[in-house]
């Protein structure tokens, strides 16, 4: 298809976008074209005045007795209610708190606990470095001779799965390629051998329809900065199936996990909800942040980001193969709709950060993952098919002049 043809199609497509009114709600810099969402999210235009109240009029006016009046002592539960719906859970099975790091150490504890009888943790080799780094930190900090377990492909974590294994710790979207586990087939497997499921929404979470109660996944983890929008660093959310709690033990008995934290008890009783995977004082500016970003999924229907983020993600190959790019980049996420999450990932086999900071300069931001990969996260509620037309003929242009060769897309930065 030409150039012409595809950027018309581009604009017949975005004409009749049912969600093309969201972009607006988003501070959007002039000029940049924005697929690193599934990184961090951008900011709604209406959060500074909600930051603003907070400070001014809760804060600095309120002082401590906007704990009461402000409800900050509910957020944890407030916000929690917000995404509930998002990822198929009820919402008393929801909460608010920590990073998703911390909120992994606390459900795997938790589930290792439930299943203390088996001694075998399973994962995925190519998961998220935190998740693994964490299976082995909890491993050492139980002493009780656990067995890590990570396998390479789809095949063996079946396999992997046995009347041995204690906990499956996963990732629904795979972070570097953007493949999509069947949550429901592997949670069925692994309870069918007794074992407990922990899904990682890290990238899911806002992106793609998840239905946790309805596949009755035991616990999941997911953040609030990427495709929810709450800023850098908001905080993680935890699910916890009603049917584990109260039983379920969480090692991090902070006051807020208390059944009665104003009561100042000498020693510890567990709240028999939700509340006892809480741990300490939380984050106030960091949660009204994270709700006031989560006030837009009043008007949206995930279904309709889904459907969007394939739209999307389809046009972005057809663009691509249109380019002649096809010699120049494989693709490394999966084409079969249900096998992928709301991203495209695409391997070049020359230096791959320096194409992509090569991207950034012109404006087009997506990131870098070693060893290979480009990734272009897509957000549907402020994301356009015209964006996907101009970005890929950015990068047809960078690669036939050779731009990324410059020296300067070559040094590497902390952050990819």
């Amino acid at each position: 298809m030409s150039v012409e043809l595809l950027q018309s199609k581009a604009a017949d497509f975005d004409a009749v976008d049912p969600l093309s009114s969201f972009r607006s709600r988003f501070q959007l810099p002039e000029g940049v074209i924005y697929f690193d969402g599934n990184s961090l999210g951008p900011m709604l235009k209406s959060m500074p005045e909600r930051i603003s109240k907070t400070l001014h009029d809760e804060w600095a006016t309120g002082l401590i007795r906007s704990w009461n009046d402000a409800d900050w002592i509910n957020l944890p539960e407030t916000v929690a209610a917000k995404i509930a719906p998002l990822i198929g859970a009820k919402p008393e099975c929801v909460t608010v708190t920590d990073s998703t790091s911390v909120n992994i150490f606390k459900v795997l504890c938790a589930a290792l606990v439930l299943n203390k009888g088996r001694k075998r943790i399973v994962s995925e080799k190519n998961n998220f470095p935190t998740d693994l780094y964490l299976v082995e930190g909890v491993r050492d900090f139980l002493q009780r001779g656990h067995e890590v377990c990570l396998v390479e492909d789809d095949l063996e974590l079946f396999d992997s799965i046995t009347h041995e294994t204690a906990v499956v710790l996963l990732t629904h979207v795979d972070f570097r390629t953007g493949r999509m586990l069947d949550m429901e087939a592997l949670t069925k497997h692994a309870h069918g051998h007794g074992a407990l499921v922990i899904w990682d929404l890290a990238h899911s979470a806002g992106a793609l329809p998840v239905h946790l109660d309805e596949v009755g996944a035991d616990f999941a983890v997911g953040c609030g900065y990427k495709y929810l929008n709450g800023g850098p660093g908001a905080p993680s959310f935890v699910y916890v199936n009603e049917e584990h709690l109260g039983s379920a033990w969480q090692p991090l008995t902070g006051w807020f996990s208390h059944k009665t934290p104003f009561a100042f008890d000498h020693s510890y009783e567990p709240n028999q909800s939700i509340k006892q995977f809480l741990c300490g004082t939380p984050p106030v500016l960091s949660m009204v942040a994270l709700d006031e970003s989560l006030k837009l999924w009043r008007d949206v229907r995930i279904e309709d980001v889904r459907n969007k983020s394939l739209k999307l993600a389809e046009f972005f190959l057809e663009c691509v193969s249109a380019s002649g790019l096809d010699d120049e980049f494989s693709i490394a996420t999966p084409l079969e709709h249900k096998d992928r999450g709301s991203q495209i990932s695409l391997r070049f086999q020359g230096d791959g950060y320096a194409v992509m900071q090569a991207l950034i300069a012109r404006g087009v931001i997506g990131d870098f993952r070693d060893p290979d990969i480009l990734r272009f996260g897509f957000a549907p509620l402020y994301n356009t098919f015209g964006e996907i037309f101009r970005a890929v003929q950015h990068l047809k242009e960078i690669i036939e002049i050779g731009e990324w060769q410059q020296a300067r897309f070559m040094e590497r930065k902390a952050v990819t």
